[in-house]
């Protein structure tokens, strides 16, 4: 059983040689008596032949050979004849022509193709309950290599530049105020409960204090929350952490990083250094906190300009402290009556009570709203909007905030839409990164009617903000920094607060958590920030989400070995599932039957 070579390790140059293969037989074909198999293991394909009258006994045990039995064989490497060389096939210039076979395990018939077709033609359900077939895939053999190559480049990166990489514990306590955890019940400690972490991130504090100065971790994390494409109940990241630095080490340290990922996994080189937002400028512009900047459709403030206007929803926005604004979908004006339709219905769910619009075609403007403008409101929109034959103009008139959110998924939509026709060039492969910064500190929650801190309670505040904490603390701008690419967002991080006073008084004044629950939760480290804490702070970003950019694709499910579905459920080993009952009898649970 001791192999020579890998299956896409043969070449032209090998001819002659004797070599020893061993995989999977990927395609069987019979050509006139003599036995052709595509025979595959992880690096590649290789074609071997059967030929009676070289090896009659071999012969006859490969006319048994079914797709993805599992061979071994020996034989001698030839030039493959005349018209039937395969150039898109590394190996496809020779063949091995071969002396034993030994077959070391048959096969079922698997319940789908073991190649792209096959994948494409399952059902994703069917896919992940086979998952040990579907990594069989070479291009799901192709992405988990990448994601080796990213995590190697990760590591290599941050130990040329002095980082530590140190494991944190999975076992943590719970930290109710974020994302929804996963509870982990203690037999030892009754009625007593870990959780697993959202992230490292008070531990790799306690790192700052404890002198290790720079740390970073491939950390998994786990959030219980509803799931998306770019989601699973457990994940991994890019943790990070060091002392002594400020915003722009970090800058500088991601953009190095992410520069060197893209060289090893794409060959490709990254223009440094990246450009940066502002929050507020991101959010007037787009729409959203992770603009994709491969193309313009911004919003356009019309606010003052309907200020006094006799059309009652707008004028009627502002009035009550709110905006109007409104995008050029330029070429969109062929839009449909459904399209029209679904673009409302987007704007609905995310809180708008309707979608108004306009529609430049035919030398008109087309629109049930356009008699109640003034000819110095229509003049304002043509300029501002520069209108054209042929455009689409969509509006909002709401909060601002509910403007925001509303047009920036609008604006992403009707991009889709211009991309589909041809209109809109937007390239997978055109890398516009972009670093967000400057985020309000602290937000109030409307629903819960106080205030919450927009990133997490540890953020730095801007230091000539601080005064502001007393008096507007919705004016205070955090040290946070997004990094996003192409409108998805890579990471964030923050500068930390590392003074002990500053920290109580966010957790106690700013963010009215009671005094014994911040020590509850927090003590451990306003005791360790007095213990001479440096200046610290760093970053998280998604490493799945990194590698589905990198391989292109769509959904971070294909670039995990073995990831849940939308319902965080495990197909193939059937999880999550129900316990015997000493088992929760030990853990001092008992489960009730749903009302």
């Amino acid at each position: 059983m001791k192999r020579t070579h890998h299956c896409g390790e043969l070449r032209g140059t090998h001819i002659g040689q004797k070599v020893s293969l061993c995989g999977w037989v990927h395609v069987r074909r019979d050509h006139g008596g003599i036995i052709f198999i595509d025979l595959r293991d992880r690096e590649g394909v290789t074609q071997v032949v059967f030929d009676p009258q070289h090896n009659k006994a071999s012969w006859e045990l490969a006319q048994s050979l079914r797709s993805e039995f599992v061979i071994a064989l020996d034989g001698a490497v030839r030039n493959r004849p005349d018209g039937t060389k395969n150039p898109k096939l590394p190996t496809g210039e020779i063949e091995v022509l071969v002396h034993t076979l030994e077959i070391l395990n048959p096969s079922d018939t698997p319940p789908f193709q073991i190649d792209e077709s096959g994948g494409a033609q399952a059902g994703e359900d069917l896919r992940l309950q086979y998952r040990y077939l579907d990594l069989r895939r070479p291009a799901m053999a192709k992405n988990m290599r990448l994601r080796h190559q990213v995590a190697k480049a990760v590591r290599d990166y941050f130990d040329d530049h002095g980082f530590l990489e140190i494991e944190t514990p999975i076992l943590f306590k719970s930290t109710p105020e974020g994302a929804r955890e996963y509870l982990v019940p203690s037999r030892v400690n009754p009625g007593k409960f870990y959780a697993l972490p959202q992230s490292p991130q008070q531990f790799k504090q306690m790192l700052m204090v404890a002198g290790m100065e720079r740390y970073f971790q491939l950390a998994k994390c786990f959030r219980d929350e509803d799931l998306r494409s770019d989601r699973q109940p457990e994940f991994t990241q890019i943790d990070v952490e060091m002392s002594f630095l400020t915003r722009e080490d970090m800058y500088a340290l991601i953009e190095g990083l992410l520069a060197h990922v893209w060289q090893v996994a794409r060959g490709e080189k990254l223009k440094t250094p990246f450009p940066r937002m502002p929050f507020i400028e991101a959010m007037e512009r787009f729409g959203s906190d992770k603009p994709d900047t491969r193309f313009g459709i911004e919003l356009v403030d019309l606010t003052k300009d309907f200020a006094q206007s006799k059309f009652k929803v707008f004028r009627g926005a502002v009035d009550s402290g709110g905006v109007v604004k409104a995008i050029n979908a330029k070429g969109l004006a062929s839009a449909t009556q459904g399209q029209i339709d679904a673009l409302t219905e987007t704007a609905k769910s995310f809180g708008a009570k309707g979608l108004a619009f306009i529609k430049a075609e035919g030398g008109q403007w087309k629109s049930p709203i356009v008699k109640f403008f003034s000819d110095a409101e229509k003049k304002t929109l043509a300029e501002k909007l520069k209108i054209e034959e042929g455009d689409l103009i969509l509006f909002g008139a709401d909060k601002r905030e509910i403007v925001w959110e509303v047009l920036g998924r609008i604006r992403l939509a009707v991009a889709d839409m211009l991309k589909k026709e041809g209109k809109l060039d937007v390239r997978d492969d055109q890398w516009n990164f972009l670093w967000v910064v400057d985020f309000p500190l602290i937000t109030f929650d409307q629903e819960a009617n106080h205030y919450v801190a927009s990133h997490h309670p540890f953020t730095a505040p801007v230091a000539e903000d601080i005064p502001l904490l007393d008096t507007e603390p919705t004016k205070v701008r955090g040290q946070h920094y997004d990094i996003v690419l192409n409108g998805v967002e890579l990471g964030g991080g923050s500068i930390r607060i590392h003074q002990p006073d500053l920290q109580k008084k966010v957790f106690e004044q700013v963010l009215k958590i009671p005094p014994d629950i911040a020590e509850s939760r927090f003590g451990y480290m306003l005791q360790a920030f007095r213990y001479g804490a440096p200046p610290h702070g760093g970053i998280a970003l998604g490493f799945d989400r990194l590698v589905a950019i990198l391989c292109g694709a769509g959904n971070i499910r294909d670039v995990i070995a073995f990831p849940k579905t939308a319902k965080a459920v495990d197909l193939m080993t059937n999880s999550p599932s129900e316990v015997e009952p000493k088992q929760l009898r030990d853990l001092h649970i008992k489960v009730e039957a749903e009302s």
